[in-house]
């Protein structure tokens, strides 16, 4: 089993706590499950296009899969949002929904380090959730 790193999964959940205020909030959350890769895939197709994004949710999904087995059952649409989540909804415990999410995004913020190195990730993440600060 390949978990993410501890530093990756602290970054992950901070981000799944910043969102989850977020929907608290007045303004619209986004109707996405999985709050990390919803967010940062407008910005990844502009950078990767559709044909990449998808590539590299897929590989942080096959990468998540192994330690939360419940992944295998989603899938990437064309469009590169995640399907197949909502039927498991009634099947897992808010905790393993919680370990999933965390998984998944740290997975995906450890692809984006591999792929265009820590100060570029760090920028992006930066952009998008501007709380993170340090």
């Amino acid at each position: 089993m390949n978990r993410a790193t501890p530093p990756l999964r602290d970054i992950a959940s901070r981000i799944i706590v910043i969102e989850s205020e977020r929907s608290r909030s007045p303004e619209p959350a986004p109707p996405a499950e999985f709050q990390i890769p919803e967010r940062l895939r407008p910005h990844l197709t502009t950078l990767m296009g559709n044909g990449g994004y998808r590539a590299l949710i897929m590989r942080a999904i096959a990468l998540a899969s192994p330690g939360i087995p419940w992944m295998r059952s989603i899938s990437i649409s064309v469009d590169g949002s995640v399907e197949g989540f909502l039927p498991l909804v009634e099947t897992l415990s808010s905790g393993e929904i919680y370990e999933g999410k965390v998984e998944l995004g740290a997975q995906l913020i450890g692809l984006l380090v591999a792929f265009i190195g820590e100060k570029l990730t760090l920028q992006l993440l930066g952009e998008v959730w501007p709380e993170l600060a340090d």
